[in-house]
C-alpha cells in the first residue's frame, strides 16, 4: 500500500550515503510495517489508510531517504515482526523487547505507552499484585509487548492468548477469564463499549515503542535509523505527531543519552 496523505518532517540537512540508501531501499522503495493492532502507535482512517504516528515518521524516513514509501500493513505486533525478520519490509515500529532483538536492531524509543490490567466490575482483583495466582488466567494479544512480557514474569496465573491486541476483551469475555492485559487506551475504550468492566488503577509495565530494522542490514544502517529517531525526537516531530493524531496516555521518549543515564 502506497502512503498518502502522511505528514513529512521538515528534514534537516543530512547527507545520506549511497551505502545506507542501498541498505534500506532493497527493492527501490522504503517498506515500512505498520501495525494496525496498537491504536496508539496507527489506525485505520479515512478510506482505511492507516494514519498514525508511526505511519508519519515512516513518511518522513522516506522523505529522508528520497525514497517512495510502501506500508506494509498488518493486524498484530507478532505479524510485524515477522514481516521484518523476514524482510518483507524494511523498517518496522515495535515495542523493545530481548526476544524480538535477537534478529531486529531497534533504535531509543520514541514513545513510552503503559500497560494496564483490565476486570469485570464485580471482581475481587483491585490490584496488580492480586492478578499472578493459579486461578487467574490473563487474556494477551498472541505475540505483543505484553505477551511477551507477562510469559517471563507470571509463575502462576496462566496466560491465554488472542489472536490479536484488538481482541482481547472479547477473548477475556468469551472465555470468562479473570483478567485481560493491554495498551491502556485499548482497554479503557472496550470497557467504554461493554458495561461491568473496570481498569486496575496501577499500570504492570512501561512499553518502549521504537523504531527497528533487521540486523541484516548492518550496525551503519542501524545508527542512521537510530539518528534519525533521536532528531525527531528532539525537533518536535514526535510531540507533534502524538497531538495531531489526538493520543494521550503515550509520552515522548527521553533522549537515548538521558535514558541511558537513568
Amino acid at each position: 500500500m502506497a502512503a498518502q496523505g502522511a505528514h513529512a518532517a521538515p528534514q534537516p540537512a543530512v547527507a545520506v550515503p549511497p551505502a545506507i540508501r542501498a541498505a534500506f531501499l532493497p527493492t527501490g522503495k522504503l517498506r515500512a510495517s505498520i501495525n494496525l493492532g496498537n491504536p496508539i502507535l496507527a489506525q485505520a482512517g479515512p478510506e482505511g489508510r492507516p494514519v498514525g504516528v508511526s505511519v508519519d515518521l515512516a513518511q518522513a524516513f522516506a522523505t529522508l531517504l528520497g525514497a517512495e514509501l510502501e506500508l506494509v500493513v498488518v493486524q498484530a505486533a507478532g505479524k510485524s515482526v515477522e514481516g521484518v525478520l523476514a524482510e518483507r519490509a524494511d523498517i518496522g515500529f515495535f515495542a523493545v523487547d530481548p526476544l524480538r532483538g535477537a534478529g531486529i536492531a531497534f533504535t531509543a524509543p520514541y514513545v513510552d505507552i503503559e500497560g494496564f490490567y483490565l476486570v469485570r466490575k464485580d471482581s475481587p482483583i483491585t490490584s496488580n499484585a492480586q492478578v499472578d495466582v493459579l486461578q487467574n488466567r490473563v487474556v494477551v494479544g498472541k505475540g505483543s509487548a505484553y505477551d511477551l512480557f507477562l510469559t517471563r514474569t507470571l509463575q502462576r496465573a496462566t496466560l491465554l492468548r488472542s489472536a490479536t491486541s484488538p481482541t482481547v476483551v472479547a477473548t477475556f469475555l468469551r472465555d470468562g477469564a479473570e483478567v485481560a492485559a493491554g495498551v491502556r487506551q485499548q482497554l479503557q475504550a472496550d470497557a467504554a463499549k461493554h458495561h461491568g468492566l473496570r481498569l486496575l488503577d496501577q499500570r504492570f509495565m512501561v512499553i518502549e515503542q521504537a523504531m527497528g530494522l533487521p540486523k541484516s542490514r548492518g550496525q551503519e544502517a542501524a545508527d542512521f535509523l537510530a539518528a534519525f529517531v533521536e532528531r525527531m525526537k528532539a525537533s518536535g516531530f514526535v510531540a507533534q505527531a502524538l497531538q495531531r493524531h489526538h493520543i494521550q496516555g503515550a509520552i515522548v521518549a527521553a533522549p537515548a543519552a538521558a535514558a541511558a543515564a537513568a
